[in-house]
């Protein structure tokens, strides 16, 4: 069932970069802008629909998280072969859109961030793992 990892993949970042061409033509910008970006969403988002329709099995989950996986490095070759130059070149438009892309980011990080509650550090949880075990191994059950 790896073959329907490799299969999605390949539709993801076909789909991927073609809608990336389509959006560097709509800003007047002769380069992809944004197609690996588009082809991860795209396979994060088929990835969700599969499972909601139960059609992700053991081994198609498996095929799929492998691809998956291996998605980004293969995807960060492919996007440093873009000419970056060229692309920044062509006008202020793109340093604005990144400008904006990381505020986004950063502004969507803080927001799930605060909306998830507290979290525990990792030195917070092996506390309370280790004396769950010293209380296990004593007999006691809090």
């Amino acid at each position: 069932m790896t073959i329907l990892g490799v299969a999605l993949l390949a539709v993801c970042t076909l789909l991927g970069a073609f809608l990336g061409d389509l959006l560097g033509a709509a800003l007047h910008v002769k380069a992809n802008v944004g197609g690996v970006g588009i082809a991860m969403i795209l396979l994060i988002a088929s990835r969700l629909q599969l499972a909601r329709r139960g059609a992700l099995t053991a081994p198609v989950k498996l095929g799929i998280g492998f691809w998956g996986a291996l998605y980004i490095p293969i995807v960060v070759a492919m996007a440093a072969t873009q000419n970056v130059v060229s692309a920044v070149g062509a006008g202020p438009l793109v340093a604005a859109a990144a400008i904006v892309t990381v505020l986004v980011c950063f502004a969507g990080v803080a927001i799930i961030n605060r909306s998830s509650g507290p979290a525990e550090t990792m030195d917070e949880i092996e506390a309370r793992e280790s004396a769950e075990l010293v209380s296990v191994a004593v007999g006691r059950t809090d």
